[in-house]
């Protein structure tokens, strides 16, 4: 039996097309431009604290995961499980 753990795994996802995702400035930012205008960011890739970051995430790993010959489980569409034999 073997597991991964994947560093930074939803900073791995993709935002889908045409989706845009504002936010505050992090600490440390100005969050009033020259202008005098409040600042926000716009978010390119899914970040820790997003609610769409771990869906975003399993868009990406579970065809990679099929692709390789994983199969999901049915009583937990989480779990993958291969068989392979080393003969």
């Amino acid at each position: 039996m073997r597991r991964w753990d994947f560093v930074a795994a939803y900073l791995q996802g993709e935002l889908e097309q045409g989706e845009v995702v504002y936010c505050h400035p992090p600490p440390g930012y100005e969050t009033i431009g020259p202008d005098g205008k409040t600042r926000i960011c716009r978010v390119v890739k899914p970040i820790y604290g997003m609610a769409q970051a771990g869906r975003r995430w399993q868009r990406s790993l579970f065809p990679w995961l099929t692709s390789w010959g994983f199969e999901q489980s049915h009583s937990d569409p989480c779990v993958f499980s291969c068989e392979r034999t080393t003969d």
